[in-house]
Formats: C-alpha cells, sequence, structure tokens
C-alpha cells in the first residue's frame, strides 16, 4: 500500500489484507535501519483479526522515499502526518527499539491521535556506541556487524529459530546493507541524541505494554524500568530467552503480549 506523506511516497503492509480506515488501527514503526518487514509474524495475525494494519517504512527505508529523518521529534510529526494521510483519527502505535521512541514521542504530542501503546525492546536512553556511530557515518561494514551481532539474543546466535527456514543473522544483515548511505547513521545518532523519552513518558495516558527480552544486549530490560515506573497504568512483559529483536526470535511470545493491549 502507498501513503503520501509531506509530497512523498511512503509504503506499508496490511498484514495480507485491504486496509479499512473504520476497523481499529494498528500503525507498526520499524527500528533503526530496519523496515517494514520485521513485523511480518505479528502484522498478519492482527490483520486476520479484526485490526486494520499498516507496517510502514520510515522516509529513506525499504521501499519509501527519502531522505531520512534525523530526529525522534521529526519522525513522531511524521508519524502524526501518516495517521492523517491514512485516514485514521486514532491508532494503536506498536514500535520497536528506535520506533519504540517515535512511539513515545507521538503519544506524548498527540494524545487523541494514539489509543494504545506496544513498546518492544526500548529502554529511557538509548546510547549508541562510538565504534557503531563512526562506521555509520563511514559506511562501512562494522556498523551492521555490530548491529547483528548485539542485537540477536545468544540463543539464536547457535540456531533454533522457530520459523522454518529463516535464518536471523543473515536476514538482518541483508536489510542493513539494503540501506542507502547515511540511513543507518540518521537513525543511530538520532537514537543516541534523544534524551527526553522519561519526560515524554510521563505524558502518556493510553494503555500500554513494554515487551522486552531478557538477554538484550542492546536495550536491557533493566534500563526500561524507569519508562515502565513513568507511564501510569503500564505493564511490562519480559521474554525468556529472547535479545534485542524477540518480535522475530520470539514472535508468539511478542504476540500473546502485544495481543491484549493494541
Amino acid at each position: 500500500m502507498k501513503l503520501t506523506v509531506d509530497g512523498r511516497t511512503v509504503f506499508a503492509t496490511t498484514g495480507g489484507t485491504d486496509f479499512d480506515p473504520a476497523k481499529p488501527a494498528i500503525v507498526f514503526l520499524h527500528g533503526a535501519g530496519f523496515d517494514r518487514t520485521v513485523w511480518r509474524l505479528q502484522t498478519r495475525w492482527f490483520a486476520h483479526h479484526g485490526r486494520s494494519v499498516l507496517a510502514i517504512d520510515f522516509p529513506a527505508h525499504g521501499w519509501s522515499d527519502g531522505p531520512a529523518l534525523d530526529s525522534i521529534a521529526a519522525m513522531a510529526e511524521w508519524t502524526a502526518a501518516l495517521l492523517d494521510a491514512a485516514g485514521l483519527r486514532s491508532a494503536a502505535l506498536v514500535g520497536h527499539s528506535m520506533g519504540g521512541l517515535v512511539a513515545i514521542e507521538t503519544a506524548a504530542h498527540f494524545p487523541d491521535k494514539v489509543r494504545a501503546l506496544g513498546l518492544c525492546g526500548v529502554a529511557a536512553e538509548m546510547p549508541v556506541h562510538p565504534e557503531m556511530l563512526e562506521s555509520a557515518k563511514a559506511n562501512t561494514l562494522k556498523v551492521q556487524e555490530l548491529m547483528t551481532f548485539w542485537g540477536v539474543g545468544n540463543a539464536l546466535h547457535k540456531g533454533g529459530m522457530v520459523s522454518p527456514g529463516l535464518w536471523l543473522r543473515r536476514e538482518s544483515l541483508a536489510v542493513l546493507s539494503g540501506n542507502k548511505p547515511g540511513v543507518i547513521h540518521a537513525d543511530l545518532a538520532a537514537c543516541n541524541a534523544y534524551k527526553d523519552a522519561l519526560a515524554r513518558a510521563g505524558q502518556v495516558t493510553c494503555p500500554t505494554v513494554l515487551v522486552l527480552g531478557d538477554g538484550d544486549l542492546m536495550t536491557p530490560a533493566a534500563k526500561a524500568r524507569p519508562l515502565a515506573a513513568a507511564i501510569a497504568g503500564s505493564r511490562t512483559v519480559v521474554i525468556p530467552n529472547s535479545g534485542h529483536f524477540m518480535i522475530v526470535e520470539r514472535p508468539d511470545e511478542a504476540l500473546e503480549a502485544l495481543r491484549a493491549s493494541v
């Protein structure tokens, strides 16, 4: 499905059904350097169980036009405009990593547009190692390798994916390698610079679930506790034997955590 936001084409998948803005909608927001495909194991379930689904490519990611946005605040403004472009008065936002920060920022600034939040692999702050930023800026392979190594849980470095035929490390590298020069750096720099998550979390009033991995090295579950405490009425689900990519590593458990809230 194609939408137009700020005069540029945005691509989104709909979970295998026609998008109907009259149904309760869920908009899925991917993390740094990735695209809509990370959500394919959750979107299909929701799309076939009474929801309308949009798993979007942020600007310059996947099949969406560029340029990349350079801050979490800019991504939140863009997300609000996307909801308007899709004909949605409100939607649940489900974000992973960078997308989770964008979801928090959007809910804080546009509360009437966000009916619920699902925050996967987030933390109160998400600093990025200087070596990763340097590699991303220089457009070398090291940042892709580090994002994959630190992002995938320890158990899955040894195999054991629940989805037959899916090799998560190889797939991660394939998606990251498809980015245009500068895109990964823009994403990581935006995460590194964003220091407003706790303040914005205190402004969130909609139902919220945090979905975390117990073996997440990039956004450790303990670092999400301040966020959970700041969002009134939020609940937290920690998925065992999972790293940062719990939505792909443990898709059934991630879906179970999300479906009760969004």
